[in-house]
């Protein structure tokens, strides 16, 4: 006889991870709408992109706030997490989420390998081929180096402070046809 916790560790078990690394501005609001969605297994936030070693909020160089996704993907697929992704930033402004500004909140993807590169550029020429975003995409594409998990307090935040702010929401015009087979 399997009993519930015998299921769950069955579930885990067949589980087929893998990562999204993505920066869209302030850390905190992209991983608490990400944690929400069909087959998010679990998010952290830290930062990628730069040449700062461990960096931290008083010292992050020239890395982006950057959300590790780990997800099923019998359940979701990296093309699905990143129309997600433009639907909750505006991946048309450089340097730029709301009101904060500079190179730690730009859009990037982060890939860890080339069949997520190709997904990324396709994804992001269907964004600007469809006309619905207000300019063209400027996110970078880059292969993904060092993450660097941020401090605890910075983790889970909007958990922790659901006051907190964000700039982050899915934005209903935002979102793209389903694509045709």
């Amino acid at each position: 006889m399997i009993v519930a916790t015998d299921s769950l560790r069955l579930q885990r078990a067949v589980m087929r991870k893998e990562s999204a690394i993505l920066a869209g501005g302030c850390y905190w609001g992209v991983q608490e709408l990400f944690r929400r969605q069909p087959g998010v297994v679990s998010t952290r936030v830290g930062w990628s992109g730069g040449s700062t070693q461990n960096p931290t909020d008083a010292d992050h160089g020239d890395h982006a706030e950057t959300v590790e996704i780990m997800y099923d993907i019998e359940s979701t697929s990296y093309r699905d997490l990143l129309e997600f992704f433009f639907q909750i930033h505006d991946p048309t402004t450089r340097d730029r989420q709301g009101d904060e500004e500079g190179r730690s909140v730009r859009s990037a993807i982060f890939y860890t390998s080339e069949e997520q590169m190709r997904t990324a550029c396709h994804t992001i020429a269907d964004v600007d081929a469809s006309g619905l975003w207000p300019g063209k995409v400027v996110t970078e594409v880059v292969a993904a180096g060092p993450f660097w998990e941020a401090e605890e307090d910075d983790q889970d935040y909007l958990q922790k402070h659901p006051e907190g702010q964000t700039c982050h929401f899915p934005r209903p015009g935002w979102k793209l046809p389903p694509r045709r087979l």
